[in-house]
């Protein structure tokens, strides 16, 4: 049982407890990010993020028909949680001190690491060392970013756009040199477009992807981690991680120890 909250007047009520009370849930995801969070010309949503979020949401008694999606961008995760609009978040959502000042986190549900993705033909760029003074596309508002920032500023030239398909398309227009985020994420555009790009597989981080949601929902945290924790034990993790990065010579992480966050 879940126990009541701290002395000091009513708690509030949990935000992801009490809409899921009433069968419904709003979850922000990427619409734009093949394998993790895509929406399709029928106006579905499919991607590991995606089986996440359905996985949890069943756990908490909501069904699939109950889940509202909606597209929120990169730069506007915490925002989203604090003003309301979702819910929960689960849209490679990295853990990071500077996060957890505006927002809790469930998980990790899966650890990530930064790479690089470049065009197929390219092959002088296999790691960071190599980009020089090249154009090296990420989003604005991820680790990513900050990460260049911190640690690549004096030897690359970066250019930033809202959203990652900006990015591969700028990249097979041959507008910038190279793509970094996380491996996982980059690993869903290279499978969609295997014959013109391609992941250096060299990570320089580790990105634990949470589930975001409001500051200090404790109660609606711990239900989180513990259908995440089901989601690992039962197999439906692997299952869907298998379905939503199918290729071979990609080769996930292997399952995280939830509620080390």
């Amino acid at each position: 049982m879940i126990g009541a909250g701290g002395c000091g007047g009513p708690r509030a009520l949990s935000p992801v407890l009490s809409t899921s009370a009433e069968a419904h849930l709003t979850i922000g995801v990427t619409f734009d990010q093949p394998g993790l969070g895509q929406r399709l010309p029928d106006g579905s949503v499919r991607g590991f993020d995606v089986d996440v979020a359905k996985y949890v949401a069943q756990e908490l008694r909501v069904p699939a028909d109950g889940i509202t999606w909606k597209q929120v961008l990169l730069a506007d995760r915490e925002s989203a949680i604090t003003r309301g609009e979702v819910q929960l978040v689960v849209a490679s959502y990295s853990i990071t001190e500077e996060r957890q000042q505006h927002v809790s986190f469930a998980g990790p549900y899966y650890t990530a690491g930064q790479d690089l993705l470049v065009r197929e033909s390219e092959k002088t760029i296999n790691g960071p060392s190599d980009l020089g003074d090249r154009r090296l596309c990420t989003v604005q508002g991820t680790t990513s970013s900050e990460r260049v920032r911190q640690h690549h500023a004096a030897t690359v030239r970066l250019v930033e756009y809202a959203r990652f398909d900006m990015c591969v398309n700028a990249l097979l227009a041959m507008q910038v040199d190279a793509v970094t985020t996380d491996d996982l994420i980059l690993a869903g555009y290279a499978a969609k477009n295997p014959e013109l790009l391609r992941l250096v597989g060299r990570r320089f981080s580790e990105e634990r992807y949470g589930i975001g949601l409001r500051k200090g929902d404790d109660e609606g945290r711990q239900r989180v981690d513990e259908a995440l924790a089901k989601m690992i034990a039962s197999g439906a993790w692997a299952a869907a991680l298998k379905r939503n990065f199918p290729d071979s010579e990609f080769l996930p992480a292997p399952a995280p120890h939830v509620g080390e966050n």
